[in-house]
């Protein structure tokens, strides 16, 4: 199933984006360091960080999306955002893509801003 427009913009936007630096600048949407001014070295995330700071900003548009659109496959998105689903041993999908979503008992997404049950 394709993405919805808005999803696949949020997802271009999303992958686009470099995130190694991103808790040290605020700066223009798509920054990216190779084009800076200023000199090399700038202090940056490792890998890990980088990748944890990724799929919690996936997972909050995800939530968002989610709840907009209940169609949304979250793990399309989660991919088109450049992320990869595989589990650590390579299996297709890590379930911790959708456990990261706030759901209401009846499996709908909750409202952004919205705890379970609210």
């Amino acid at each position: 199933m394709a993405l919805s427009r808005l999803a696949q913009e949020f997802a271009d936007e999303i992958a686009g984006h470099d995130w190694l630096d991103a808790p040290y600048r605020w700066d223009q949407a798509g920054h990216r360091r190779e084009h800076d001014r200023k000199a090399a070295g700038t202090q940056t995330l490792t890998p890990e960080e980088t990748l944890n700071l990724l799929r919690n900003v996936v997972a909050v548009t995800t939530q968002v999306l989610r709840h907009r659109d209940p169609n949304l496959d979250v793990y399309e998105f989660a991919e088109a955002c450049g992320l990869d689903t595989r589990t650590h041993s390579g299996r297709s999908r890590d379930g911790g893509y959708v456990a990261a979503i706030r759901w209401e008992s009846d499996g709908v997404a909750c409202a952004p801003g919205r705890r379970r049950g609210q």
